[in-house]
């Protein structure tokens, strides 16, 4: 059982923006006139698909990764990822003079798993319908002594997420604007506890939105229920990055105290959210990572006359996928 004395705080975000100081990108925070006006409120958008990367991953990893002794980096690490935590920990690994070894789903995009291997990280995969990758992580990494860095249930790795929060934070301000609303994906639920801790510190009225794929949304059922709630499948919707079995124990201590309620989108949706961000934003969003600003776009959340900030969480995407969204447009 997890306790709350392991829950990371405010000041470790800000503990993790020093360490990610030169090494983590500070992305742009963009906005758009047309989309204001067909929204009636302003909209903010933290476009993590520009991080190093293609995700908002890469903080958390290197946060970890970069306070492992010598006599751990010697040992090597080991995650499981659907692919954007795969590619953090492969490059903080090669970063930080070690060596990364990654478990990934056997229908992880292409882009994701060479992203991988352009970071020297090795690949093994795994049937995600079949097969529990916590199980066979943990079994790895007792077999060879590698160092497991879990995708959300780490407090260096919820707290380098959410200096993702902290600098969306930190912009709004220099821009004189408060947010009113929050909008972030949710599939373990590492990002949306870091950038919820780090947005209430800034702006203490602030509601937290939780964006998750329809079928799949056990943030906003265990909002409802009161307690951590399963998924029924573990297949079965493009947002491959943010489908998860469950929440996660440490992450779920501080979401279940910090979101205000969840919304799920449709694999439609997220495509047309796609192509409103290649469109209006000029960026490159991928399914699970424009999830937050599908929840938006479709009215899932009302945010009439509101300040919303909404992150756009990762932009690796394959060509095929991407090129069926902008057949939207």
């Amino acid at each position: 059982m997890t306790h709350r004395v392991d829950l990371p705080t405010y000041a470790n975000i800000l503990d993790a923006a020093q360490r990610l100081a030169g090494h983590a990108v500070r992305t742009p925070l963009l906005r758009n006139d047309r989309l204001d006006a067909e929204l009636g409120a302003r909209l903010f958008v933290k476009a993590e698909c520009l991080q190093r990367t293609g995700s908002f991953k890469f903080r958390g990893a290197f946060n970890r990764i970069s306070r492992l002794t010598d006599a751990e980096k010697v040992r090597g690490v080991l995650a499981y990822s659907s692919g954007n935590h795969a590619q953090g920990v492969a490059a903080a690994a090669r970063l930080n003079g070690t060596t990364a070894k990654i478990l990934m789903p056997a229908d992880a995009p292409r882009s994701k798993v060479d992203g991988v291997h352009f970071w020297g990280g090795e690949v093994v995969t795994y049937d995600r319908a079949s097969q529990s990758r916590e199980a066979m992580g943990q079994a790895i990494a007792e077999a060879e002594g590698r160092i497991l860095v879990p995708p959300y249930e780490d407090p260096f790795v919820i707290a380098g997420q959410g200096t993702a929060g902290l600098e969306a934070a930190e912009q709004m301000k220099t821009l004189g604007e408060a947010a009113d609303i929050v909008v972030c994906c949710a599939g373990g639920g590492g990002l949306i506890a870091g950038v919820g801790l780090a947005m209430r510190a800034a702006f203490p009225d602030v509601e937290i939105w939780a964006a998750e794929p329809d079928g799949f949304d056990d943030h906003r059922r265990s909002l409802a229920s009161g307690r951590r709630e399963t998924n029924e499948r573990l297949t079965g919707s493009i947002c491959d990055a943010i489908i998860t079995p469950t929440p996660g124990e440490l992450t779920w201590a501080l979401n279940a105290t910090q979101l205000t309620g969840g919304a799920a989108i449709t694999d439609d949706e997220a495509l047309d959210a796609m192509a409103a961000a290649w469109r209006h934003l000029k960026i490159v969003v991928e399914p699970g990572g424009v999830a937050a600003l599908a929840a938006v776009l479709s009215g899932k959340i009302d945010i009439a006359g509101k300040t919303v900030c909404v992150i756009a969480t990762g932009g690796n995407v394959d060509a095929d996928l991407f090129r069926k969204a902008l057949q939207r447009v």
